[in-house]
């Protein structure tokens, strides 16, 4: 897979994408990431990508034509751009999972009070929201929906299954696990663990999570049965 970021903020993913399971996937070439400076396709001796907003109202707008610039200059025929915004769907994981089949992905990453609404109209494909609340710029959400994807990418964890017994991948929260010790500050593992029954321990796992979407996020469970019936 190939990913394409364009931000008015490189530097900021110099750490989280040089670091763990994305910089492993990167080193095993499962994915090539670039991260383009919006600036750079900005025209002028001072690259200005931002401007009034039309009709007046608080603070500024990211102009039209450095994004535009910028995802010609990147996008292709198999490309899947993206917009980082509050008003688009909000992630989960059956849209990771979704994202993960692409073959390229183009994020771009707004600032300010958002982008020319032209931009979301004839150039994007989809907007997408990490939670309904704001942050400074779509640098920190980009990053979030990244590392969601490749994690999902054949080869880029360890072990194979692993993406498959996590939180989300069935629609519950994960079971509860456990190491060594078997007893600590007289906390002790359930004994089913250690029972080599992994039918019965399977059993008792999809019951602990089914348990604890229900207490913890009681509208995930809702949405869950509503969908099996």
């Amino acid at each position: 897979m190939q990913i394409d970021v364009i931000t008015l903020f490189p530097t900021m993913f110099e750490g989280p994408l040089t670091e763990s399971m994305v910089k492993r996937a990167r080193e095993k070439k499962i994915v090539t990431i670039r991260i383009h400076a919006l600036r750079d396709y900005a025209e002028g001796k001072h690259q200005v990508t931002d401007d009034r907003p039309f009709g007046g109202g608080p603070g500024m707008l990211m102009k039209p034509e450095p994004i535009f610039r910028a995802v010609e200059a990147i996008a292709g025929k198999n490309s899947h751009i993206i917009l980082l915004s509050p008003k688009g769907k909000t992630l989960n994981q059956k849209k990771l999972a979704q994202l993960s089949r692409k073959k390229h992905l183009v994020f771009v990453t707004g600032h300010y009070e958002g982008v020319d609404a032209r931009v979301e109209e004839r150039l994007i494909n989809e907007e997408i929201s990490i939670g309904d609340y704001v942050l400074t710029n779509g640098a920190l959400p980009a990053m979030v929906v990244i590392d969601g994807v490749v994690r999902l990418l054949p080869g880029a964890l360890g072990h194979e299954e692993s993406a498959n017994h996590e939180s989300f991948s069935h629609g519950d929260l994960e079971y509860p696990q456990y190491t060594r010790p078997a007893e600590f500050r007289g906390m002790k593992v359930p004994e089913i663990l250690f029972s080599g029954h992994h039918a019965e321990i399977e059993k008792w796992r999809k019951a602990q999570s089914k348990l604890k979407t229900k207490k913890v996020r009681p509208d995930l469970a809702k949405q869950k049965k509503s969908r099996e019936k």
